[in-house]
């Protein structure tokens, strides 16, 4: 019997990992996942990852005192639960040097986005599940963001348009980000479908130059807007309510200013019992899949170059298309 399989026929209450590949800890894992309930706790003990700091994952121990042992740093270790749909529990040190590991299985299969409301235009709303995320708390979609944002030189957009705006968190950013001054002299409007999504908006932020509209982004040419000189837009286009092709030209010939920029942001996440998930889920695969996501990406990048824009794509959980007019 090969060794792999003798460690497949331990038992899983409490493994001890010393040599084994992260193929042989993953197998190993997602079997143990299958056995327990949802919020279910997994506990395993690892070298401990302080020990090898600075050596790639996979490398033998540089100490020859020590047992054979392969190390694998922190980050391996959260990309793991990760993927795995678990969160990593604090880890706790073992007496021998080892560290015990505990990752939880989320006690969630499917994403907000799977919720049914008795009405559509609440799916976002206050009392739904999507209110209580507060993405500007995420370190990767706050860093990808913040650079877009930096990227357009936001203190100097002086009308700036954001559909899908919810409560206002992409406002709250930038207020946070420019000048009192810069602020000030910005006119920023936000459009969402939902009503108390909006209420609430206008409650976080009563300055008299930020205005917001409860209406469907299909009718916009309903709204007497002004041409903005910045366009964001984060989870929203690719709404299937939406015609995303055509809303997004639109965008771009009858509400962008000559000289206006634009920032785009497409989900590539699930959100899990708190927890960011990459990957978003894709119909009729029971994984991840960026064939949609990559096609309206590249459809936005040529359309928006073929117009001399500058496009860029950065990000992760969230990916962002930033465009800036090339300047003749």
């Amino acid at each position: 019997m090969s060794t792999f399989a003798k460690k497949e026929k331990q038992s899983p209450k409490m493994k001890k990992f010393t040599d084994e590949t992260m193929l042989e800890i993953m197998v190993w894992l997602e079997e143990v996942l299958t056995q327990i309930q949802l919020n279910g706790t997994i506990t395993f003990r690892i070298p401990d990852p302080d020990g090898e700091s600075g050596r790639d994952s996979g490398i033998q121990s540089a100490d020859p005192e020590k047992t054979s042992q392969l190390y694998h740093g922190w980050k391996s270790w959260v990309n793991l639960a990760e993927l795995l749909c678990c969160r990593i529990l604090t880890p706790q040190r073992a007496k021998e040097g080892d560290i015990r590991m505990r990752f939880q299985k989320l006690d969630k299969t499917d994403s907000f986005h799977q919720a049914v409301l008795p009405d559509k235009r609440e799916k976002y709303g206050t009392d739904s599940e999507f209110s209580a995320i507060r993405k500007n708390e995420e370190p990767t979609f706050l860093y990808a963001y913040k650079r877009a944002l930096h990227q357009v030189k936001i203190e100097e957009r002086k009308t700036i348009l954001d559909l899908g705006i919810n409560r206002g968190d992409e406002f709250d950013l930038i207020r946070k980000l420019v000048d009192g001054k810069s602020w000030r002299e910005m006119k920023l409007i936000g459009i969402d479908h939902s009503l108390s999504a909006i209420r609430e908006a206008e409650k976080n932020f009563p300055e008299k130059s930020v205005t917001f509209h409860c209406h469907d982004i299909n009718r916009m040419d309903e709204l007497t807007l002004p041409k903005a000189d910045l366009i964001i837009s984060i989870g929203t286009l690719q709404s299937p309510e939406l015609n995303f092709k055509t809303l997004f030209m639109s965008l771009i010939q009858n509400y962008l200013e000559k000289e206006g920029a634009v920032i785009l942001g497409f989900p590539n996440c699930r959100w899990i019992d708190g927890e960011m998930i990459y990957g978003a889920k894709a119909p009729n695969y029971p994984f991840s899949e960026m064939s949609l996501v990559v096609k309206d990406i590249y459809f936005c990048k040529k359309y928006l170059q073929q117009h001399r824009f500058r496009v860029t794509i950065t990000g992760r959980e969230y990916l962002f298309l930033t465009a800036t007019k090339i300047k003749k």
